[in-house]
């Protein structure tokens, strides 16, 4: 037999001279003092420090990581702390592709549940409710799953009970079925702003006590991530609901290990690829410690995560946008190990999506696993230096307010007493301020957007009765929608959207600053027409009249408003 020679190790930057961080600061600082006036530059500390970037939950990204002295065994998938995942990932299938129907019409959605599982899609996700699917109406809507092969969940905010005995009347009619009942009274109680019932829980459990592939909780953190939660604030209030139901089960009876199998978590994916990641990862090694500290086998303490695609961060506006954040979401959701993944249609904002809307949504969780091969590795993100730091970070966050919660009384009480609307409210009043200052910017809303847009056509969701003090969704780009709307009704009324006259001035980059003025008047849907080019020939900074308002002009924008004496931004 011929052996093959053994070849050397490649040494890919074998040819870079060697630096140390001393080094590389001092070469950050001549790379950003570039861009700085003469006399100006940072130090070397200063500048690294003016390269930081915040992240919502006071978390802070470095721009550069490097092996600690003393690094954290890494760990391994399916083990204690269960950061790098709850099982080894199948590469046939690496994680369930679970696609989302709430339309009312049975037939419709029975019709939408099997085109979806004929491409691709391998478990079905029915919202039932006033605002989705009738509990009547489920078992026509799964009518025709192969229940031995697809796994069936079900949600809802307004009847939970309801909905969780429909879905196990269904699942009774074959012995290999598998899903979840969706009981989180809760969440609902939080989307509803009714009162947490959490009596159904105990009864469900032992319902399902010689049915191991189906599970009765799913802790639903997206009612606090849609009403604007920070990242880590929306998983530590999943912690404590899991914990509440935990307790609850124990108290009922329920042995503590069988209670811990049956609850699920249901969280937001973002556009922030590698703050999703992070983010699964410390909820799965969180979670792994309470289960540790109630005596659960190790074997078992592995979270099971279903990860959807943020309803926060979607638009109404330029909706093809949400297509590449729903990609960035899912990616990183990958990256996290999530068991579970769902990727809501890119028009799910204006109303009840589309056969081509749906179809978009899966193939993009589709094509990521089997095209770009990121389904192939267990943990790709393991071992990363910014990926492990952050994972580390996020963990501390979720346990601090987690305990914070815990001091409250517990999420039961936390709710009722306003701490967790609190942390909501801050988290909100603080992203809006970077929202409208658009250091925060929103690709096709506040940055880059589309003129002349015609908005989408769909059919209406039903809207879900609430209380007032329920957690309702708060979507990043409304305040602009709302800018928008303004200007449609103007143009109702008018014959025309509202229009200015933006003259191109005789100053530095004037091209430049007249397109940036164009597309802030644009955000709000203010046509922004060219001026006199008579009159702008002998316009210049400083002055403060515009005969293009006696030309039909709703508004005359000067450039040089925008600009001090020395031709910068104001």
């Amino acid at each position: 037999m011929t052996v093959a020679p053994k070849r050397p190790a490649m040494t890919l930057a074998a040819h870079f001279p060697e630096r140390t961080e001393v080094e590389w600061r001092e070469l950050a600082a001549a790379v950003v003092n570039k861009s700085r006036p003469e006399g100006q530059g940072l130090g070397a500390a200063d500048a690294v420090a003016s390269m930081r970037t915040a992240l919502e939950g006071g978390l802070e990204v470095d721009p550069l990581y490097t092996r600690p002295a003393d690094p954290a065994p890494l760990g391994v998938p399916g083990a204690m702390p269960f950061t790098r995942g709850r099982a080894l990932r199948d590469a046939d299938v690496p994680w369930d592709v679970r696609q989302l129907h709430d339309d009312p019409d049975a037939a419709t959605t029975r019709s939408a549940v099997l085109t979806d599982l004929e491409n691709g899609v391998t478990s079905v996700w029915l919202h039932v409710g006033a605002d989705g699917v009738a509990p009547a109406d489920v078992a026509e809507a799964l009518a025709d799953v192969r229940l031995e092969l697809a796994p069936v969940v079900v949600s809802s905010w307004d009847a939970q009970v309801e909905a969780s005995d429909a879905l196990y009347a269904v699942l009774s009619r074959s012995a290999a079925s598998s899903g979840n009942l969706g009981l989180d009274p809760v969440g609902a109680a939080s989307r509803t702003g009714g009162e947490v019932d959490l009596a159904p829980l105990a009864g469900a459990v032992r319902r399902l006590s010689d049915r191991g592939e189906i599970r009765a909780v799913t802790v639903d953190a997206r009612v606090h991530g849609d009403a604007g939660a920070s990242t880590t604030d929306e998983l530590a209030f999943a912690v404590a609901t899991g914990v509440a139901y935990l307790r609850h089960l124990e108290s009922e009876g329920v042995d503590v290990a069988e209670a811990f199998r049956h609850i699920e978590f249901r969280v937001s994916a973002t556009a922030d690829q590698f703050l999703t990641a992070a983010s699964l990862r410390a909820l799965r090694r969180v979670w792994a410690r309470v289960g540790e500290s109630i005596g659960v086998p190790e074997a078992d303490r592995g979270a099971r995560i279903h990860a959807v695609t943020g309803g926060r961060m979607f638009t109404r506006d330029d909706a093809w946008t949400n297509i590449l954040r729903s990609t960035l979401a899912t990616f990183g959701a990958s990256l996290g190990g999530a068991d579970a993944i769902s990727v809501l249609p890119f028009d799910t904002v204006s109303g009840l999506p589309t056969t081509f809307s749906r179809r978009i949504a899966r193939n993009t969780q589709i094509l990521l696993a089997e095209e770009s091969n990121v389904a192939r590795v267990t943990d790709p993100a393991g071992g990363a230096w910014y990926v492990e730091s952050l994972t580390d970070e996020v963990a501390q966050a979720i346990w601090t307010a987690f305990q914070e919660v815990e001091r409250a009384g517990g999420i039961v009480d936390a709710l009722a007493n306003g701490v967790v609307a609190q942390r909501i409210s801050d988290a909100v009043a603080e992203r809006d301020t970077a929202l409208a200052n658009r250091s925060k910017p929103l690709t096709g809303v506040s940055m880059f957007p589309l003129a002349g847009e015609q908005p989408l056509e769909r059919a209406s969701r039903a809207e879900l009765p609430v209380a007032a003090n329920a957690l309702v969704p708060h979507r990043d780009s409304a305040a602009f929608e709302a800018l928008r709307d303004r200007s449609a009704a103007f143009a109702a009324e008018h014959g025309h959207a509202p229009r200015v006259a933006v003259p191109t001035l005789d100053v530095p980059r004037a091209a430049d600053r007249r397109i940036d003025a164009v597309n802030l008047l644009t955000v709000a849907g203010i046509d922004a027409v060219a001026a006199d080019a008579e009159a702008e020939a002998t316009l210049g900074v400083g002055d403060t009249a515009y005969e293009g308002v006696s030309k039909g002009m709703d508004v005359v924008a000067f450039l040089s408003s925008l600009l001090d004496e020395t031709g910068a931004p104001a």
